[in-house]
């Protein structure tokens, strides 16, 4: 018996391997292995075809080991991976990384640990015990204070060497000693489960009513699901999953940020319990590796999870949410596989006719141009939970702020100000967003016109206060802030722009008294600190919290009756055709975050583009409105949602080499299509990260011409795939992105 096997590298090649006899019955397609590879010695790979006679010729080496007892996949999820592999030219091995990380195992077992449990003893043996042995009647004692039973390590600090002391007691038949595994502690990366009773409104139920009978087809059903911000869309994504369990089928809730998960998941724990699965990027090793056996064991009913949770081994899977569904985050940008969590999630739908749900107050135009054609069912929700009612928005003009008040550095206009203020007296709290971290984003010489730039990155370092450090945000290099301009040696430095760190200073000055708090990438690097500030404001031990993106969507908090946007232009003049789109989205959304609960709730966008429709319309709340305007103008460029769109990205760090590189592939694309539009080669608007130069060329497909892409997805696999040019030559990388989210 022969199989082929492709590891995890950026090659299409399969490798073919002899299969021992003893390993004959273990070796099945889509089992992981381990087989000699190059000079490495060994690699794990999957195997992805199994054949009586070998198709090469030279020498074939034989497998060493079987990691997996059974295939990780069933066929469905198999078939899922095989669809990723061709739909983003990636090689299957790749895929498999992404869907797999190598330490996980279906043999994995956690560690033991050691647990003692006290006997009930007579007077005279304890007393006994006393006066002969001190420290096993110490510990005897201490014992006696715990129910049940009790990790011996606990005991280290007050018992010297407590296994000991424990065995000897247990010799003595006064102790019961046993070992149990020791579960990964997940506590940190939820909130405490917070039960509710809900009743549904007539709107909720009849959706409800409408999705549940979907459900219980048992067919491929795509939903968009365009529910208002606080109109209970997560009341019927509990239900739906509750319904699907009640079917004998297993849910996948998909969110795009770590931040919004521990809300959520602990709603589900309140209804669903330990049947609920955490899984994102900050759980351990030991965490995943555990949680992905309890997944393949199906102790699970949900799972809920980032973009990497669409793959999760669920069997019979029934029903597939996709929360906020129109993030970016949910598009993988490097390594490859550079898939989208949404259209994997709709694909594995469609393998396992499952009802998928798109939700969003703000849907991506993709989604809203698929509901308009009919691709897609759609269900909405227009009105707001109970007694909440949508708030008041102000728009504040911070050019004409500044000239009135004749004060350019002002960072909270008065109308803010005076909001807060009124809020903070009134015992509510307060959500202000700035969507970006550090301190100031530029520093720059007033003489001169220098900028301190990253020499990695083709990008200005940001200040941060901590460490008086200049930082990159793409390639982490850190430098000291200098006294003196490098180009003029002139003293006349400035720091220019506003970062959460510069916001928080100036809100702690204008409000003392208040307790503040922010929420950036900087002050959640530990493990669980998210978690943590969300738990603490959400019991009213801060008065404000502060942030970037990751507290516009998602976030319920009853008592936010007031939410600010300190500068709402933050992104929106990007050199990328969705700026615009993901600036509404984004002033739209935390403008849903104020009055959730009974009290109304406000609203204030500081802007200085008062009139940019992005910023204007978002703050008059028309979805629709602005909407119709983006989609004329993606029509008439033949951007998405109307083209289907690719991406060839070279990197190198010669930048003569991958401009010839981009040049001599573009110049050589054969065959195209005369509607295929090709634009480029042409320098990345970031044209450096991390040393590397970044050309690009983007291709777009019109949809009345190609119905689902097909005649683009063979032009790029007759050029680059089989003619080999995606593999790295004389230092230049080839990438290709399909359904390119960015072009960054």
């Amino acid at each position: 018996m022969y199989v082929d096997i492709s590891f995890p590298i950026s090659s299409y090649t399969v490798f073919t391997y002899k299969v021992p006899t003893e390993l004959l019955d273990s070796v099945q397609i889509g089992v992981r292995v381990k087989a000699p590879f190059g000079s490495r010695g060994s690699a794990q790979g999957v195997v992805v075809h199994r054949h009586e006679r070998p198709n090469f010729e030279g020498r074939i080496r034989a497998i060493k080991e079987v990691v997996d007892e059974t295939p990780i996949f069933d066929a469905k999820l198999w078939e899922l991976l095989n669809w990723v592999s061709r739909h983003y030219l990636t090689p299957l091995g790749q895929v498999m990384r992404t869907a797999v990380p190598p330490k996980l195992t279906q043999s994995y077992s956690p560690p033991e640990q050691l647990m003692v449990k006290a006997k009930a003893l007579s007077d005279s043996e304890l007393a006994e015990l006393e006066e002969k042995a001190p420290r096993q009647y110490q510990a005897v004692e201490l014992l006696s204070q715990s129910d049940g039973s009790v990790p011996v390590a606990s005991f280290q600090s007050v018992i010297p060497n407590p296994s000991s002391v424990f065995r000897v007691l247990e010799k003595k038949d006064f102790v019961i000693l046993e070992k149990i595994p020791r579960l990964p502690d997940m506590a940190d990366l939820t909130l405490d489960p917070v039960k509710k009773e809900i009743v549904f409104s007539e709107e909720q139920d009849a959706i409800a009513r409408d999705l549940t009978r979907e459900l219980a087809e048992k067919r491929f059903v795509p939903y968009l699901f365009h529910g208002v911000t606080g109109s209970g869309k997560t009341e019927i994504y509990i239900h739906l999953a509750q319904e699907a369990e009640a079917m004998g089928r297993k849910s996948i809730l998909l969110l795009p940020e770590i931040s919004l998960t521990p809300q959520i998941a602990a709603r589900f724990r309140s209804v669903f319990g330990e049947r609920v699965a955490l899984w994102h990027s900050r759980m351990s090793s030991a965490e995943r590796a555990w949680t992905w056996r309890q997944i393949c064991q199906g102790t699970y009913s949900v799972v809920v999870g980032a973009r990497s949770a669409v793959f999760a081994p669920l069997q019979n899977v029934g029903l597939i949410i996709v929360d906020e569904e129109q993030e970016g985050s949910y598009k993988q940008e490097s390594p490859a596989p550079r898939y989208h969590a949404r259209d994997v999630a709709l694909m594995r739908g469609k393998l396992s006719g499952a009802l998928i749900v798109l939700a969003s107050a703000t849907p991506s135009l993709e989604s809203y141009y698929n509901q308009a054609v009919g691709k897609y069912e759609c269900t909405r929700l227009k009105v707001r939970y109970g007694k909440a009612k949508y708030p008041k928005v102000y728009l504040v003009d911070m050019m004409k702020e500044r000239e009135e008040t004749d004060d350019y550095s002002v960072i909270v206009s008065s109308l803010l100000r005076d909001k807060i203020t009124e809020r903070l007296k009134q015992n509510e709290q307060v959500i202000l967003l700035q969507n970006r971290r550090g301190y100031s984003p530029v520093m720059e010489c007033r003489d001169c016109g220098w900028v301190e730039m990253c020499h990695n990155c083709e990008i200005t370092l940001t200040f941060h206060k901590a460490g008086n450090m200049l930082r990159c945000h793409y390639c982490g290099l850190e430098r000291q802030v200098i006294a003196t301009c490098r180009e003029c040696n002139g003293a006349n430095l400035v720091l220019a722009g506003l970062g959460t760190q510069k916001v928080e200073d100036a809100l702690r000055d204008l409000f003392p008294e208040a307790r503040l708090i922010r929420m950036d990438l900087d002050t959640t690097r530990r493990r669980g600190a998210h978690v943590q500030m969300l738990k603490k404001f959400g019991q009213g031990d801060y008065d404000i919290l502060l942030g970037t993106q990751m507290i516009a969507k998602g976030l319920d908090f009853e008592n936010v009756t007031l939410v600010g946007v300190i500068n709402a232009d933050a992104g929106l003049f990007l050199p990328d055709f969705r700026a615009g789109e993901r600036t509404f989205q984004l002033i739209y959304q935390v403008a849903g975050r104020s009055g959730r609960g009974s009290i109304p709730g406000e609203v204030v966008i500081q802007t200085n583009n008062a009139d940019h429709p992005a910023v204007k319309i978002a703050a008059q709340l028309d979805l629709e409105k602005y909407y119709n305007i983006a989609m004329n103008e993606r029509q008439e460029l033949k951007y998405a949602p109307f083209s289907w769109m690719a991406k060839i990205e070279f990197a190198g760090n010669k930048q003569t080499i991958v401009e010839k590189r981009a040049e001599s592939i573009t110049r050589n694309l054969r065959n195209k299509p005369r509607f295929i539009e090709v634009l480029g080669p042409a320098p990345c608007p970031l044209e450096r990260i991390r040393g590397n130069y970044r050309y690009q060329v983007v291709l777009k497909s019109p949809k009345e011409k190609d119905k689902n892409g097909s005649a683009l997805h063979r032009f790029l696999e007759v050029n680059l795939l089989k003619r080999d040019k995606m593999n790295t030559q004389k230092g230049v990388s080839v990438h290709v992105d399909m359904d390119p989210v960015s072009l960054l």
